[in-house]
């Protein structure tokens, strides 16, 4: 069981690529309207009368579905243990100050998702001096967006690679909430700081993730589900409560770069996005 949802977690709930590095790849094709048109409707089609709960990403701004799948949102996060971090480029969720479509990508989940919308200086747009979080897909650069994934669970557990980590030997099937938050890179040493936005504690007794930002917004909350390419053509059957800020906070790419070179969670770089979920039936209405 640890084994497949650590196979969610790397490709099917959280993180992404450089759309700029992306395009400039000739790696990797492009993915014709036609090929992101036919995943949409293998997923309606692999989903029809199955059963499965509401789906995740979403438009934020647009919190309506047909969805009857209903469970109990879980805990408030500061009543949960944190079990995982993990980050995507581009963000995987529209709304709020991140609507601008990075395009279709490879349509595997890199080149793809949502950018943020704000303008951002040329001294926060110089080049970096080194590849961050480089692998087969690209690597990040300042501009680009990244959705940060804070996993929290109901089970006993500590913090570590993965949503294995999110389970325990004693509860397979906790309580999952996800709070969200997406970030711009930009190469500012006075912008955020990404080892202390990820700097974690135990507090009053759970695992805490300390430093989430308060002022990004009001969260939207909504029934969903794991995320990532994985799911684009398929359901994912795992229920999560989420948490998405609406308003995109400013990170030091320089320290994105440390906390890639070493971390509890053994990330090294950015996971692929599921496609925006828009069938009606496969999200929740609250």
């Amino acid at each position: 069981m640890k084994h497949s949802i650590l196979t969610l977690a790397a490709t099917a709930s959280l993180l992404t690529f450089s759309s700029a590095s992306f395009a400039e790849s000739t790696t990797h094709k492009i993915a014709s309207d036609e090929v992101i048109a036919a995943q949409r409707q293998a997923l309606a089609k692999n989903t029809d009368g199955a059963g499965y709960g509401p789906q995740s990403p979403r438009d934020i701004d647009l919190i309506t579905g047909n969805n009857q799948r209903a469970f109990e949102a879980a805990p408030a996060y500061t009543e949960m243990n944190l079990c995982n971090i993990h980050f995507h480029e581009n963000a995987e969720h529209k709304g709020g100050e991140f609507t601008t479509y990075a395009g279709n990508g490879d349509g595997k989940g890199y080149g793809t998702g949502f950018k943020y919308d704000g303008k951002l200086s040329a001294a926060e747009l110089a080049p970096y001096s080194t590849k961050v979080g480089e692998n087969e897909h690209g690597d990040l650069e300042p501009g680009d967006t990244i959705e940060v994934h804070y996993v929290h669970t109901t089970a006993k557990v500590e913090p570590g690679p993965t949503l294995g980590s999110c389970l325990s030997e004693a509860i397979k099937n906790p309580q999952l909430r996800v709070e969200t938050q997406v970030y711009v890179l930009v190469n500012d040493e006075n912008a955020l700081d990404f080892t202390e936005l990820t700097s974690h504690e135990v507090v009053n007794g759970f695992h805490q993730a300390t430093n989430i930002p308060t002022n990004t917004g009001t969260p939207v909350k909504y029934d969903g589900s794991t995320t990532g390419p994985t799911y684009n053509e398929k359901g994912s059957p795992f229920q999560v409560s989420w948490s998405v800020r609406p308003k995109v906070a400013k990170v030091s790419i320089s320290s994105v770069d440390a906390w890639l070179k070493g971390n509890t969670f053994d990330e090294d770089h950015a996971h692929g996005v599921r496609n925006l979920v828009l069938n009606p039936n496969l999200l929740s209405g609250n």
